[in-house]
């Protein structure tokens, strides 16, 4: 068994235009007095990060890191879950998203997919330059429009949207393989790979590629009625980073799982800051030490009530709190008899 690294923090939810959240050198040190050894950074931030730099500048990512732990925290992965978005849009989808994408492909669909297909490949690149492991990211979503059948889908459809879906990510995949990066996909509502089901569609199209893995986020699981728990043992070989995140589902005679388009304090599914939902973390960091993921804990802060500085510096102590410190011996060592081959042989009558 292997003891999960953390607590680290995402960083996304925290980036601002005011200090100590505007700079890197501000929210670092921010995030070690909170208590966090390691953060998980939003390349597309340039208030915090130089993504060009990065892929192009070994010397840069050594500076970046440097800066960080001089700061008391690791540089634990990157994430592009915006560019990963952009590289598969619905057309429904395409205003919604345009603000993702870089100015300069903003309303030219094809040139914005080249854009974040380069985007996700540079990261992958950084992040190898920085010995880093694993890299986050979202599927984008040619599907999701329909997810509900209604009107009745048409034969093939999903499978033309799934094959689709493979053949823009393979030559990323394969990237990443020559980085030595995992690509882990965020199993996340309004991506096509949503859930487990989704996932090993798109495992098989992408002919079960090792470097295709899953970041596990329990939250999005509540959410959909889903077995977190369940899930973390089929795909305990693919699971190739941690969200910790907490949810509510709380359904009424009124909404379930899709919320009658309330807000999120007023839907019957919401992100709760760690401690105040319904996941059973202490049997998520049982089965990942027994599973032997020794990926970071990484906190992503999403709360509908409660303010996002209380909820990071209280989830940092809910981690370590939760994390554990694997047993290298077995706690009845103590009675060990002694056997050997020939003793065995003889209780079992066979000697």
């Amino acid at each position: 068994m292997k003891t999960i690294k953390g607590p680290a923090l995402f960083l996304a939810q925290f980036a601002g235009d005011e200090a100590p959240f505007d700079s890197w050198d501000g929210i670092t040190a921010w995030a070690a007095d909170c208590g966090y050894e390691g953060v998980q950074v939003p390349s597309w931030d340039g208030r915090l990060f130089d993504l060009a730099k990065a892929a192009a500048s070994k010397d840069y990512c050594d500076e970046f890191t440097g800066r960080a732990a001089e700061n008391g925290v690791e540089v634990t992965e990157l994430s592009t879950h915006l560019q990963g978005q952009l590289v598969a849009v619905h057309p429904a989808y395409d205003t919604a998203f345009d603000g993702f994408a870089d100015p300069s492909v903003r309303g030219d669909p094809k040139a914005r997919q080249e854009w974040a297909v380069d985007q996700v490949k540079k990261a992958l690149t950084a992040s190898g330059n920085m010995g880093i492991p694993a890299h986050a990211t979202f599927s984008g979503a040619l599907a999701w429009p329909y997810a509900y059948p209604w009107p009745q889908r048409p034969a093939g459809l999903v499978e033309a949207a799934f094959d689709e879906l493979a053949a823009r990510w393979r030559p990323i995949l394969d990237h990443a393989e020559d980085c030595g990066v995992d690509l882990c996909y965020e199993i996340h509502p309004g991506e096509d790979l949503h859930d487990g089901a989704t996932f090993e569609m798109f495992l098989d199209r992408v002919r079960q590629h090792p470097r295709a893995k899953m970041l596990y986020d329990p939250s999005h699981y509540v959410l959909q009625c889903l077995d977190y728990l369940d899930n973390i043992d089929i795909y305990r070989d693919r699971i190739g980073m941690f969200h910790v995140k907490d949810a509510e589902f709380n359904p009424t005679g009124r909404q379930g799982v899709y919320g009658g388009y309330q807000s999120w304090v007023d839907r019957a599914g919401r992100f709760r800051s760690l401690g105040d939902g319904q996941v059973d973390f202490g049997a998520v960091f049982s089965k990942m030490a027994a599973n032997d993921f020794d990926g970071w804990a990484v906190v992503e802060w999403e709360c509908a009530l409660k303010h996002p500085e209380d909820g990071a510096r209280e989830g940092a102590q809910f981690v370590r709190d939760h994390i554990i410190r694997v047993t290298e011996r077995a706690f009845d060592d103590f009675a060990d008899g002694g056997t050997d081959d020939a003793a065995n042989r003889k209780m079992l009558g066979i000697g």
